[in-house]
C-alpha cells in the first residue's frame, strides 16, 4: 500500500479551491434569469383594431336536442378551451353567444379572418345583467360550423388566448402589386395556392393578414412560404418551401383568343 503525503500549504490550497469552486456554482445556480421585453408588433407589418367584445351565457349541457334548442331562441352552442402548445386542452367551459353577434361580425370580417382575430369573451349569468360576470377572457376562434344554405352560425369553438400562449393560427393572405408584376403586366395569370398560411404565433401578435408583394414576379416565378415577410417571433408550421402563388403563363382559351 502507498500512502501520499501532503503538507499542510498544499492542502489548505486544495480545500480553498474546492471551496471557491462550489461558491460559483452556487452562484450559478441561484442568479436570476434576465427579463425578457414583451413582444410586440413592428412597423410596416399589419396589425388589428382594438379587440370587439363577444358576450355569453353559461351552458349547462351538450347535445344534439340541447344545441337545437338553442339555435331556436337565437343562440350558438359554443365552447371555451384551455390552449396547451397551440392546441385544445383542459379547462373546457360550456356557452352560448347570440347568433347575431356572430353572424355580424364574420360579415364584417370574413371568415378567414373571423379566425385569424382576438376577441374579449364576456360570460354573465345573463346577457342583460352586466354587474354579473363570471368570466372575462381573451380568446381565439379556432372552429366556425356555418349552415351551408343559410351561412347562419351553428356552432364555434374558442380557445384561450393568454399573452404567454403560442398559438397555432390560420392566417389569411392579402395579395398586392398585381398591378405591376412584370408577369402579369405579359399576360400571364395568378394561381393562387394558398389562401391562408399557419403560423405559430405568440398570441401578442397574431396578425390580422399577411401582405404577398407580387410586384416583381414575371411569368414562372411562384413566391414561398419562407418567402413571406412575417414578424421574426411567428414561426411557419408547414415547410418554408411550400408554394404560395405563382405567376402562370397564358391560360388556352387565352392564347385561342390571340390566334
Amino acid at each position: 500500500m502507498y500512502r501520499v503525503h501532503r503538507s499542510r500549504s498544499a492542502l489548505a490550497k486544495t480545500l480553498q479551491h474546492r471551496f471557491f469552486s462550489q461558491s460559483a456554482a452556487a452562484a450559478v445556480i441561484v442568479e436570476e434569469p434576465a427579463i425578457q421585453a414583451p413582444i410586440t408588433y413592428l412597423e410596416g407589418f399589419p396589425k388589428p383594431g382594438p379587440a370587439e367584445k363577444i358576450l355569453a351565457i353559461p351552458r349547462a349541457s351538450s347535445g344534439k336536442n340541447i344545441s337545437a334548442k338553442e339555435r331556436k331562441v337565437g343562440r350558438v352552442p359554443a365552447i371555451v378551451f384551455e390552449q396547451e402548445d397551440g392546441q385544445h386542452g383542459g379547462n373546457k367551459r360550456l356557452i352560448s353567444v347570440q347568433s347575431n353577434r356572430i353572424r355580424n361580425l364574420v360579415d364584417k370580417v370574413g371568415r378567414s379572418f373571423f379566425l385569424s382575430r382576438l376577441f374579449d369573451l364576456e360570460v354573465r349569468s345573463d346577457f342583460a345583467k352586466e354587474d354579473e360576470i363570471i368570466e372575462k377572457v381573451r380568446v381565439l376562434p379556432r372552429l366556425l360550423h356555418l349552415h351551408s344554405g343559410t351561412d347562419v352560425p351553428l356552432n364555434v369553438t374558442f380557445i384561450r388566448a393568454p399573452s404567454e400562449a403560442l398559438l397555432k393560427v390560420d392566417i389569411p393572405l392579402v395579395f398586392i402589386g398585381d398591378d405591376v408584376s412584370p408577369g402579369l403586366r405579359k399576360g400571364s395569370y395568378l394561381n393562387v395556392i394558398k389562401r391562408t398560411v399557419k403560423f405559430l404565433c405568440p398570441a401578442d401578435i397574431i396578425p390580422p393578414y399577411i401582405e404577398v408583394d407580387l410586384s416583381e414576379l414575371d411569368v414562372g416565378e411562384k413566391l414561398l412560404v419562407g418567402d413571406l415577410k412575417v414578424h421574426p417571433a411567428l414561426k411557419p408550421v408547414p415547410q418554408e418551401e411550400q408554394p404560395v402563388v405563382k405567376i402562370a403563363g397564358a391560360r388556352v382559351s387565352d392564347q385561342k383568343r390571340a390566334k
